[in-house]
Formats: structure tokens, sequence, C-alpha cells
């Protein structure tokens, strides 16, 4: 069979695109290319930025200190409240962006730190990072050799596989918990079940500073029980995992609803803290 004619699956995330020559995933960022998949947004980056971490968001991994964030193009979920849908929804030819290798991105955190002492690390964040994992796993090795911290913000939904190669790497990790509820993960194009996954094994590596953030969407994810589910659940993997719970407001196909009342969001607040010791409420 010549390359032309072949089908390859996607093994990245549940989707398991199935995916001709040259064409494509549902991610705008894995493309078959000679019968193999591969991440073609390796090392473009199409957002790169000085963030506090506390940003990201992470309250309790070394607070006062910053990061170099970056981000490239694609996502394999279609959240209708996606805040950076400009560079998520887009593949290469949507956006604007530059190649940077891994050793040059980690030089670039080396001189940042040289002028300020208070960067500690590289956060991959503003896009899904798991859709071009091997980019994450690349700067991370060469992160650690020169004392930097990996950060991650993700969505989660990737395979066990990925997710278990990277977890050793990663210092510190944000995974977004969207809801309780499978159809929720699936009108959004995820999978409650691989996320969970993935924050379970990112609780359980020792090295790995974990917290999780809910965006609280009126009518989607507000109600009292849900919260509870959540935080009842996170406390059962571990009681030091730390809770955002994140006020909504208008973006994307959702422009025209209302931002979730700031009461709300307190009120779940002290919900979730009823089984979790660290929570904090965000955009309020």
């Amino acid at each position: 069979m010549s390359a032309a004619d072949t089908h390859v699956v996607c093994t990245t995330c549940p989707h398991a695109c199935t995916l001709a020559e040259g064409q494509l995933g549902l991610c705008h960022a894995r493309r078959n290319v000679g019968g193999a998949v591969t991440a073609e947004n390796y090392g473009r980056l199409t957002s790169i930025a000085l963030d506090p971490v506390e940003k990201k968001p992470l309250a309790e991994y070394h607070p006062g200190c910053t990061v170099l964030s970056v981000g490239s193009y694609g996502c394999n979920l279609r959240c209708p409240f996606c805040q950076n849908h400009e560079i998520s929804q887009a593949d290469a030819r949507d956006v604007s962006w530059r190649s940077v290798s891994p050793a040059e991105l980690v030089a670039l955190a080396v001189r940042c730190r040289m002028e300020d002492s208070r960067i500690i690390g590289i956060a991959h964040t503003y896009n899904e990072p798991l859709v071009g994992w091997e980019y994450v796993r690349d700067c991370s090795v060469l992160a650690r050799e020169e004392g930097l911290s990996t950060v991650l913000v993700s969505n989660g939904c990737a395979c066990a596989p990925v997710i278990e190669e990277l977890a050793p790497l990663i210092d510190a990790a944000n995974i977004d918990l969207k809801s309780f509820s499978p159809e929720i993960y699936r009108s959004c194009g995820g999978d409650l079940e691989t996320v969970c996954a993935t924050i379970e094994r990112m609780a359980a590596e020792p090295t790995c500073h974990l917290e999780v953030t809910t965006l609280i969407v009126p009518g989607m994810n507000d109600t009292e029980d849900e919260m509870h589910t959540i935080a009842e659940w996170l406390a059962g993997l571990s009681p030091d995992i730390v809770l955002h719970v994140t006020r909504f407001f208008p973006h994307w196909k959702m422009a025209d609803a209302h931002p979730t009342p700031t009461e709300t969001v307190r009120r779940l607040a002290e919900v979730a803290h009823e089984c979790l010791a660290h929570v904090y409420v965000g955009n309020v």
C-alpha cells in the first residue's frame, strides 16, 4: 500500500482521529505525514509572555514568582465559552507563529532568569498543550537540566500513555475539570473519564504539584450538588489538591450570555471548602 493510501489513527486523545495522508486531526495540530501522525504545531509558538505564576492559576506553587508562558495553536475540545478561541480553534493558516526549538526556548528562559531571579520556569498554556505533547516533553527534559520548572495548564483530555510519559516531567499542573457530567463533557467535545484519569495520575505523581480549575458557567455546572461531587472526588484523591472556583465571562459562542453572579461563585467555593482545605475563587 502506498503512503497516499495509508490511513492512520491518532492515539493522543480519545477522539482517535483516523487520518488520510496529509489530513489534520480535529485538534488542528496533528497531521498524517507519510503514514505517521506528527505534531505539526511542534515548536510553533503563537504566544510568549512572562506571567505571574498565580495567573496560570497556581495559588500554592512558588507564589510571587514568574513563569515564561508559551502557547501554540490547536485544541481537541470545542468549549463554546473558550477564552482563547483565536488560537485554540485555529490551525497554522489562521494565526501567526514562529518556530522555537526546545533548546531555544530553554535558553530564553535561562536568560530571563539571569535578569530576574523570580523566574522559575516555563509554562505550557494558552492553547491546549497536549495536542503537541511531544514539545512539552522535549522542553521539560532540557528545562530540568537547567534547574527550571515545567508548568502544564491543560484540559487533561489525553490518553493514558501520553500522560504517563509526561507526568514525571511536570513540576506543577493546573487541569480543567469543567463538570462532573459526561453529557456536558460530550457537548464540549471532551470525555470526563479521560480527564478524571489524568487528574488521578497527576495527583499520584510525587514530584507534581496539582491544582484544578472549575469554571462556573450559569445553567451548566452551577449547582451545589455538582460542586460537592467534584470537591468530594478530588478530596478522595488527595486532601492537598487545590481547587479554583472561577467566574465565567461571556466569550466566543457564548458572547451573549451573562457572567456568573459573584455570589454564586463564592457560595460554590464554600461548598467545595467543606471537602477541600485549599479553595480559591477566581475572576471575582
